[in-house]
């Protein structure tokens, strides 16, 4: 969502810091293109203007302009104010009221509402293992309860019954009352919407609160809507007293202001950033962990515990002795390109890297180092036998052409891949060989095919 942003930004602080020293002039004129880099992508106006009266404030003071570094000082003051922006501290659902704990789902038609209440609903009980029911109360879209029920039969939740011709007022209250007798921690209340504000919904909405009288009201906006979900922000913020924001569609190409607009303007928390169209793509949204990302710092920690959450212990471990035993076979280089998807794919995880700026990124995909590329190398494995996967020795060239034309691809990439895998099983065997101690002593160049010397790549 930010790649835009973070293009722009990383080219304005680059300049700065290769700077040895500073001038007020250059932080103005630094900060002029900041302020262009912020309303290009979409943030409030009150808002841009807000957060550059803020980051002059600070960054012409005497501490930034003499220290050693200035140009890095004058990113951390701007780090620092985006954080500030995006909300300091992480905030995610407030659970601690009385059960069934009601969470009420508001927002226009097409923001991902429904989507959006499934996901909610499963990472509650799968992380924190609460029962949970989900209601659908929009009796105006043709099939939306139904798709509710489908959602949660994929989600393995429980749907409040369906009674043909109730208002929502009343599907509520049911919803609370069946909570509170069958057991369930948390209730959860997917609101009607509408393709634009309008008194009706307001009502409807407010209705459903004073029956319900939910612990969290979310609302649920589409980052690709722009400067308009600040309007739905506000309007949503006087009349039902929102708790948090859910942003949806987040990796996708919207430029990002939304959600630093958002923020600033209703003061509600952004709890949570949907990532993706699967059911377990929702997560925390981190408000220093985005400001890294957008200033091109990385997130090593997202990075992290997204690998927490995906490898499998028993998997990494007999991987791990493989490696030191330098028995890496075409099975375990197929399970590794698996586990890079699980994980959110190669652009995902490039993001996440510290001094990945938005050019490197461009470069990335200019070199075609994306998905589409793990996918075709998982079709070239694919079309392999088992024999020939435990054993890539034996693939001749008839073989390269019969997998080839299995995969679709070509045999020129089927040598890649080969050679791909022949060069890491070399590097582990050389890392199992030196050692700990000889790794230290021959250091990287060590590691590379012909002990350092010549091209590693050719």
């Amino acid at each position: 969502m930010f790649d835009s942003l973070q293009e722009r930004l990383s080219g304005v602080f680059d300049k700065l810091t290769r700077r040895g020293a500073l001038s007020e002039a250059d932080v103005t004129a630094a900060l002029r293109e900041v302020r262009v880099a912020l309303l290009e992508a979409d943030v409030a106006l009150p808002v841009v203007k807000d957060f550059i009266d803020g980051v002059r404030e600070k960054a012409v003071g005497q501490e930034v302009l003499r220290s050693v570094t200035p140009g890095q000082m004058v990113v951390k003051v701007v780090h620092d104010h985006l954080v500030e922006t995006l909300g300091a501290t992480s905030v995610g659902l407030d659970l601690r009221a009385s059960a069934p704990v009601g969470i009420m789902l508001v927002g226009l038609q097409g923001s991902g509402k429904t989507t959006s209440c499934a996901k909610i609903a499963r990472r509650l009980q799968e992380r924190e293992r609460k029962k949970v029911l989900m209601a659908s109360l929009d009796v105006r879209r043709p099939a939306a309860q139904e798709q509710l029920k489908v959602l949660g039969e994929q989600a393995g939740v429980a749907t409040l019954r369906i009674v043909p011709g109730e208002p929502p007022v009343a599907i509520a209250k049911r919803a609370m009352q069946s909570g509170a007798l069958e057991g369930y921690d948390v209730v959860m209340l997917d609101t009607a919407g509408r393709l634009a504000i309008d008194e009706e919904l307001m009502a409807e909405v407010a209705a459903v609160r004073d029956a319900a009288k939910p612990h969290e009201s979310l609302l649920v906006a589409d980052a690709m809507t722009g400067q308009d979900a600040v309007t739905v922000a506000d309007a949503f913020k006087q009349r039902v007293d929102l708790t948090g924001i859910v942003l949806t569609r987040v990796d996708g190409d919207a430029r990002g202001g939304a959600a630093l607009s958002m923020r600033a303007v209703t003061g509600c928390p952004i709890k949570l950033i949907g990532v993706g169209e699967k059911l377990d793509a929702l997560e925390d949204f981190h408000p220093d962990r985005v400001a890294s990302r957008i200033l091109g710092m990385g997130d090593v920690v997202s990075l992290v515990e997204k690998a927490a959450e995906t490898i499998e212990q028993d998997e990494a471990e007999k991987l791990a002795k493989k490696l030191q035993k330098g028995t890496f076979d075409l099975d375990d280089f197929a399970k590794q390109l698996q586990q890079m998807q699980k994980m959110g794919g190669l652009s995902s995880l490039m993001g996440m890297l510290p001094g990945m700026s938005g050019s490197q990124m461009q470069q990335l995909k200019k070199a075609k180092l994306d998905d589409g590329m793990v996918k075709r190398q998982l079709a070239v494995l694919s079309s392999m036998t088992p024999g020939e996967r435990k054993k890539p020795d034996v693939i001749k060239a008839s073989r390269k052409q019969r997998i080839a034309k299995g995969s679709g691809t070509t045999v020129q990439e089927v040598n890649k891949l080969l050679k791909q895998h022949k060069d890491a099983t070399r590097m582990m065997k050389r890392v199992h060989k030196m050692g700990k101690k000889g790794m230290l002593r021959g250091g990287l160049p060590g590691l590379m095919p012909g002990g350092g010397s010549g091209n590693p790549f050719g």
